[in-house]
This record gives C-alpha cells, structure tokens and sequence, in this order.
C-alpha cells in the first residue's frame, strides 16, 4: 500500500484503535489459552526423528553456523540501485535480529572496489605527513598497544535514502538496514598518533585505505584524539574481510564512509583533503543552492522493526509485541515514543538492554491488537534533546535534491490480515 498524494487516510475508514498497555494478568490470560489449545497438537503427542536418534558429534561444525531453518536470515541486496556489485551495498535483516549486537555475518556491506583480501602479515600503517617521527606499524606493532572494547552502531549516510520522495522499499531491511552494531577491540587512535607526535599545525587527518579504490575521508584532528579507534576484531574475532580486515578506523558516531576499511595510511595535514570521493558525495543540497558539507553526525533514529513488511502479524489478534531499535550519534536514547494511529497518539516505548553511547537501544511496546488497521511510527529522543523529525519537516528543511542522513519517522501500515506496508503519511 501506498499513499501517494502524502494525505492521512479518512478517519472513519481507518477506525482509529483504542489501545494501550495491556495488563500483566490479560497477558498471561493469553499465554495460557495459547498453552491450552496446544493440548492435542501432534508437534506434542508425536515423537519425533530428533527425540529418537542421536545427532552430530562435537566435531562435525568446527565453526559453528545457524541452524538450517534459519537459512532465510541473510544479508540482502537490491540489485537495480547500482550498476556493478563490486561497489555496492547489501542490507541488515533488522527485523529478523534481536537485542543490540549484530552477528559478524549479517553486518551490512558497503564497497567501492569489492572486498579486498590482504595477509595480515603484509599489512602495514603508515602515519606520515605534519608529525615529528613518521611511522610504519605491522599488525604486531599495533598489538602491543593497550586495548579497548567499545560497543558503537555504524551507519551509511545514505541509510533510508531513497524514502526521501516518498514510500519506495517495502521492509526495514530495504530502508534501515545500512546500519548494524558490535563491539570493536582495537587501540586508541590517539594512542598512535602521540607515538608518531602530531605537529600543532596538524588539524585534520587523511585516512586511506588498501582497497582498489584507495578509499579515503578527511577526519578533524579533534574527533580523532577524541574517541576513535584502529579495530582488528568484532564480536570477539578477526574483523571480516568484507568489514576491513585486518585493520579498519572506527568512528563512532559519525558517517560509515569515514569508517576506513583495510585501512593502511593516515597522513597528518592542516586542512581536509579535497579528494574526489569528498568533493562528489556525501553533500546535501539544499533548495537556496547552497550545500550541507561536512555533516559528519548520525542524527537521533529509530525504526519499528516488527511488525514490519517482511515481518507481519501471524499470531492473529491478541497479546502482540512490538519490537525496534533506536540509536543517536550524539550519545545514548533516552526515551521512545510510539504510535499505533499514525502519529495522534504517543505511548512510552520500554527500553530493554545496555544503554550505551553511540550504540544501537532495543525498545518494546506491548498491547493487544484487535484486528484493526494500525499505522506505526517510533519517534526517538537522545540525551541531547534531539527528537527524531518527521519526514516532512526534514523536507522543508532541505528539500529533495539529496539522499543522505534521512533520520525521518517512519509509518508501516498494518491492515486487518496482519499484512504491513511502507506507507507516508501526512
């Protein structure tokens, strides 16, 4: 379903619900009937092949990999939105995850020359540029400085980017799913770059990475002494290849293209490099034809991810749990609200799990859906004070003509069969 003309639906077609937070004990009611109903299901009086033969020994998976009915949780393409899938990008089954940490095989990919494939042990980094002592480290080198575990979400700048005109990919994989969250081991960037002595002339930092592309970003010095880091691993292993191993920049906070994969060089200068990439992408132009450049922060966001398009409602009506993330570049989430009705009404979501800086939260809403028509919305707050806008307020702001750092609030519509849509509303 779509809504074209940006229009609400008529209230009387939509027969707003009148729903809230279901008690403790109507929810159990629930769960025992479901139990109940299970009474004479052959799933429970039938044996089964696994209740009679025994299984594979401990050697038989080395690494271990999901279970074969779980084959569908995959990371998915859209193969129309490049020419070539050397440089491209694949999406996060968000709604098929749960928690905040993203398993290493399902982090979304995004690649200007394909996946380079390097031997750590002809790895090098090298810092030249306004510094006292240019410096070239082997992985080993980079090993012996102190580490750090942080949990940070990375975000594409062009994450959501083709909802900008309206309603266009049908699932939160499609329209949120360049994002995913781990935890990074690795060493302060700071760290290095003391070793090597930045010149107080030394304002910005280039990093460079060893893929095909040579790709590279302009890094302010400040946010580089700050808080970023050199990462060799997530999620207690070796980074993947297509994540950057050996060695990738992790920036928290900020756009994923700065987060350099592969990365091998980091020259010390006193002003950003004008580098292709910089000068062609990663700016927004606005209706007065001036450009937001340098717009490095991932703005307060959130999302629904079920009910969702590619996660409907199966249970039919009843006790029903609404589940999302929600993340900010400028710290922690510190409320989410959402809507069944499209945006009229607001109930407090319930945060769950770690609230860290600059990494994905996980809210719940629980309620009991009666089988009528919902519009779904989640409109997250940070710790700034920064309220995720609507999608029509970031257009007012900075019109059409871009398809980065659209952290607008999005609707699913849900109709009476559980079936949900990408829709706008308005």
């Amino acid at each position: 379903m779509s809504n074209p003309t940006g229009n609400r639906p008529d209230a009387s077609r939509r027969n707003f619900l009148k729903v809230g937070l279901i008690g403790s004990a109507a929810l159990a009611g629930g769960l025992v009937s479901g139990r109940a109903a299970a009474a004479g299901d052959p799933a429970i009086t039938e044996i089964k092949d696994w209740n009679r033969f025994s299984g594979e020994g401990v050697d038989a998976r080395p690494y271990g990999t999901p279970s074969e009915f779980e084959s569908g949780v995959v990371r998915r393409s859209v193969p129309w939105l490049t020419a070539d899938p050397i440089s491209s990008v694949n999406f996060t089954p968000l709604h098929e995850l749960e928690g905040i940490i993203t398993p290493n095989g399902l982090c979304f990919e995004r690649h200007h020359a394909g996946i380079a494939v390097i031997d750590p042990a002809e790895h090098r980094l090298m810092i030249n540029g306004l510094v006292e002592q240019p410096l070239v480290f082997t992985m080993a080198d980079l090993k012996r400085f102190p580490r750090e575990n942080r949990v940070y979400f990375l975000e594409c700048a062009a994450n959501s980017g083709m909802e900008w005109r309206g309603a266009q990919l049908n699932g939160c994989q499609y329209t949120h799913g360049m994002v995913h969250c781990v935890m990074y081991t690795g060493v302060r960037l700071k760290d290095i770059l003391n070793e090597a002595g930045v010149k107080p002339a030394g304002t910005w930092l280039l990093a460079e990475g060893a893929d095909a592309s040579a790709m590279g970003r302009s890094i302010p010095m400040e946010k580089a002494l700050d808080d970023c880091m050199v990462a060799f691993a997530m999620n207690g292993e070796a980074l993947r290849p297509e994540q950057g191993y050996p060695l990738r920049l992790v920036v928290p906070g900020w756009e994923g293209n700065m987060w350099i994969k592969w990365l091998r060089r980091l020259e010390v200068g006193d002003q950003p490099w004008q580098l292709r990439e910089e000068t062609s992408k990663y700016t927004d132009l606005l209706p007065s034809g001036k450009a937001r450049r340098f717009t490095f922060t991932m703005e307060v966001k959130s999302v629904i991810t079920n009910p969702s398009p590619q996660a409907p409602i199966v249970h039919g009506k009843g006790a029903t749990v609404l589940s999302g993330l929600a993340w900010s570049g400028n710290g922690t989430i510190k409320r989410v609200d959402v809507s069944l009705d499209g945006g009229r009404n607001w109930h407090a979501a319930r945060i769950d799990g770690p609230s860290l800086p600059r990494a994905l939260h996980r809210f719940y809403y629980e309620f009991d859906w009666d089988g009528s028509e919902l519009f779904l919305q989640s409109r997250a707050m940070d710790e700034q004070g920064y309220v995720q806008p609507t999608k029509d307020e970031l257009r007012a702001a900075r019109g059409e003509n871009t398809i980065y750092h659209n952290n607008g609030i999005q609707t699913w519509h849900v109709n009476p069969d559980g079936v949900v849509e990408n829709v706008e509303i308005s």
